[in-house]
């Protein structure tokens, strides 16, 4: 394209590329379809980017004079290096969805129906906001809830192995590409009473890629459910929000498995649950050999959130590796990290300080990296928890000889 001279009016004001498919907003003013619908439905932007004005809606309409004449003066410079444009399909409407829709809750057109749908939704954000935006969500969510009431057929999805597809899949697959705003999950909470137990029964008898999308959802919803519906979650879905971090059937599903856990152990009884289901020890499996630091952050945030209650810091206490890779990860990981294992460690000296756990904490190296953290720069929330900590048990640790001299200089006075 050197030497040719593109007519300004050509290019999108967003990405400063010539228009494929024109489009123009309320205000008069034209962009490329997939920039400023990437502007309005991904960045959640509600006014133009030229003029700055609130949008008093957010449909596009096509620019066809304006996108032949682009593809005309494309063909004519098309010797010159210009790349031609071919005319763009029309965006889907809700007719097409709406028929999709009605196909998907036919047993014998269910499948093809769906795979269309998910071809759909990958295309662009506006066709997901559109999906989304249709009772899709609904029906999407009865498929998996009728699949899970059927035994016989999650045994066999199961069965058919991770090459096949079924249509829990495709429609975890659908509801997790459709990247749900905050009011559709909660509309789904209220319409769907037992969307949680479903996707729980996900996790227990599927196959693994079924898991991994129930729990992106799960994670999801969770962040948005009201307090009492979180108090009333059953005992199941903690034990299998373990399974899936002791499992680790992907690092993503990790991820959300630690981000699930930690939304719902900020209440009370929800933490007696996840220890109940094992979660301390297979978290603390699990920090021995994480190398990932966001992943040993999440970790120990929802360890610190367990060991608020008493049978969490048991646990903790109970595993001949607790207080040791807790300690470890003092130093060695971030600054987040380093704030979450003293919050730990405060937890334990403080509410279960029996002779045997403070003489852990000296031979594992507890103490000494306690006294180190005095000497660096961390936050002052942190060192007056330090100070407490040491001051406490001053007795025990002062004069031990575990504390290497240059660091007993950093014990606090009692």
């Amino acid at each position: 394209m050197e030497g040719v001279e593109v007519p300004p009016y050509f290019l999108c004001p967003v990405s400063l590329e010539i228009m494929r498919d024109p489009v123009t907003l309320a205000t008069g003013i034209t962009y490329d379809r997939e920039s400023i619908e990437r502007w309005i439905f991904s960045h959640k932007h509600e006014i133009c980017p030229v003029t700055k004005q609130p949008l008093p809606n957010l449909d596009v309409t096509p620019n066809h004079t304006l996108r032949r004449i682009i593809q005309a003066w494309c063909a004519a410079n098309a010797s010159n290096g210009v790349e031609r444009f071919p005319t763009p399909r029309p965006p889907v409407d809700m007719t097409r969805i709406s028929a999709l829709l009605d196909e998907a809750r036919l047993p014998q057109t269910q499948m093809t129906a769906l795979g269309k749908l998910k071809a759909i939704v990958a295309e662009s954000d506006r066709n997901r906001r559109c999906v989304e935006s249709s009772c899709a969500v609904d029906v999407l969510a009865s498929i998996i809830e009728n699949s899970v009431s059927n035994s016989k057929d999650l045994e066999e999805e199961l069965c058919d192995g991770v090459g096949s597809s079924s249509a829990t899949d495709e429609a975890l697959t659908i509801l997790c590409s459709l990247q749900l705003s905050d009011k559709s999950l909660l509309g789904l909470l209220q319409r769907d009473a037992n969307v949680i137990e479903s996707l729980t029964k996900v996790l227990e008898r599927s196959s693994y890629p079924s898991r991994a999308y129930s729990l992106l959802l799960l994670k999801s919803l969770l962040s948005v459910i009201s307090p009492a519906r979180l108090l009333s979650l059953r005992e199941q879905l903690f034990q299998e929000l373990t399974k899936v971090l002791r499992d680790q059937i992907s690092y993503q599903a990790t991820k959300a498995a630690l981000h699930a856990l930690g939304a719902v152990c900020s209440w009370g009884k929800n933490r007696l649950k996840a220890v109940e289901a094992g979660a301390v020890r297979v978290l603390i499996e699990l920090l021995l050999d994480e190398p990932e630091k966001r992943v040993c952050e999440m970790i120990l945030g929802v360890l610190h959130q367990l060991c608020a209650c008493g049978e969490g810091r048991a646990e903790l206490i109970g595993h001949a590796a607790g207080i040791a890779v807790v300690s470890k990860k003092m130093h060695r990981v971030s600054q987040p990290a380093s704030r979450m294992a003293v919050k730990i460690l405060y937890a334990v000296a403080k509410s279960s300080p029996s002779l045997a756990v403070l003489q852990e904490m000296l031979q594992v190296g507890a103490v000494s990296k306690l006294c180190l953290m005095l000497q660096m720069d961390c936050d002052i929330k942190v060192k007056e928890k330090i100070q407490g900590m040491l001051r406490l048990h001053s007795k025990a640790w002062r004069n031990s000889p575990c504390i290497i001299p240059r660091l007993r200089a950093s014990y606090p006075s009692p």
